[in-house]
């Protein structure tokens, strides 16, 4: 098609010669098309030089020529475009199968990179757990060589744990928390768990024991066979009491919850296996609802403890003016067997527990740097000021008790389950 175009070109360039012309096509004798136009002079009759004919013509034919080597050229390269290039500006195909396996093999490591980052998640989630788990077996091997007897004497009896002086010493250390679980509810802003430091069977010293506080009816005593089910959230069981019990002072210890049925001023025992209330009994004068609470309120009037000893009440009464009162009981009948009266006011401390017939008090519920701050000694009679450091990393502590088997403190801190590990002076 172009050498037809610049050929009609060349003709109407004769035409400013000549008034007619003719066109002959024909094969040259090597095969090639060539064009032959007759062009008829208007001024001259005859040709009197033709060399200037011959010239035109053999640059015409020269020119046919190469017209006719381009379209060949043209029809081997596929196309009338410029070489290499696809009608209507598309890309070449041959170029564009390298960029989509490029695509897809960079879509592909983006992929991997999410799996080995999902492992390296798990992985390091199961250090945690083994880290956890590592440093709770510490501490039990620490509890026990601490608890070992020394030779000749004989073991703690059914009906009294160590006495002070025989194993027990003075607090000196509190360390800093491990979190155990997480309440995943309102109901868990506080509560409190436990586990028993002398378990009756089916029960063993790894069942472990939940209450979420926060309520009007609280009744739900849920069970678990270990800290580590507690951890995921699973009760093996869940106890429904007779009677709804009363904020965060509840134990667990020999077989038996104790706590404070709600609205009153009595302590009531709960047999976990035969689930069924076996005791009761009021304890004289002792404010309740919100008469003589801890620091954070939460109606924490009464509230019950175990030590090496055994089984504690820590209330205050219109008589001792607001001070800590701090009774012994006996845990089958929960007769008071032996009262003190101390001089620490209960509203001016966040908390407190007894180890070694010692009450400790913690000075703050919500300061991250709070401490214990009192200790009572029931041996002497006597209180003194202390300052241990204790931490409130989650700033809001509604319980803290003291489990003399593992030789720990168990505390609920704003929807978070935790222990402490501690450390006695010698005896």
């Amino acid at each position: 098609m172009l050498g037809a175009w610049l050929l009609l070109g060349g003709a109407l360039a004769l035409g400013c010669r000549a008034q007619a012309a003719a066109q002959r096509r024909a094969d040259d004798g090597s095969g090639r098309c060539t064009y032959t136009f007759t062009v008829a002079s208007p001024v001259e009759a005859t040709c009197s030089d033709g060399g200037g004919v011959s010239e035109l013509r053999a640059e015409l034919a020269a020119l046919a020529a190469r017209l006719s080597r381009l379209e060949s050229r043209e029809r081997g390269t596929g196309g009338s475009g410029p070489r290499g290039a696809e009608a209507g500006g598309g890309r070449d195909p041959q170029r564009a199968a390298p960029a989509a396996r490029l695509e897809a093999a960079y879509s592909e490591l983006l992929r991997a990179k999410s799996r080995l980052e999902e492992e390296k998640g798990r992985l390091e989630r199961e250090k945690e757990e083994l880290g956890r788990r590592l440093e709770s077996s510490a501490q039990e091997i620490t509890r026990l060589r601490a608890a070992r007897c020394p030779p000749g004497a004989e073991g703690p009896g059914r009906d009294t744990l160590r006495g002070p002086g025989k194993g027990c010493g003075e607090l000196v250390w509190v360390g800093e928390p491990i979190i155990f679980g997480r309440a995943d509810s309102i109901a868990g802003k506080y509560g409190v768990w436990m586990k028993d430091p002398e378990p009756v069977p089916p029960f063993t010293r790894e069942t472990t024991w939940r209450v979420d506080a926060v309520g009007t009816e609280v009744r739900q005593l849920f069970q678990y066979e270990a800290a580590e089910q507690l951890a995921r959230g699973y009760p093996a069981k869940v106890h429904i009491l007779p009677q709804p019990l009363e904020s965060t002072g509840a134990v667990i210890y020999r077989g038996g919850l104790f706590f404070q049925p709600r609205r009153s001023h009595t302590v009531a025992r709960y047999d976990l296996r035969g689930e069924a209330v076996t005791a009761q009994r009021e304890i004289p004068g002792a404010g309740y609802h919100g008469q003589y609470p801890y620091s954070w309120g939460g109606y924490t009037d009464i509230d019950l403890a175990v030590d090496e000893t055994g089984l504690w009440v820590i209330y205050s009464t219109e008589k001792a003016r607001g001070a800590i009162v701090l009774s012994k009981l006996d845990p089958e009948t929960l007769e008071i067997q032996q009262t003190w009266e101390t001089n620490i006011r209960k509203r001016g401390v966040a908390n407190s527990f007894v180890i070694c017939g010692t009450l400790y008090t913690v000075s703050s519920y919500s300061a991250p740097n709070a401490t214990i701050n009192f200790a009572y000694n029931t041996a002497t009679s006597t209180s003194r000021a202390l300052s241990i450091p204790f931490e409130n990393r989650f700033r809001y502590l509604s319980m803290v008790d003291y489990n003399p088997t593992e030789r720990q403190l168990f505390a609920w801190d704003s929807f978070n389950m935790v222990t402490y590990p501690i450390r006695l002076s010698q005896a």
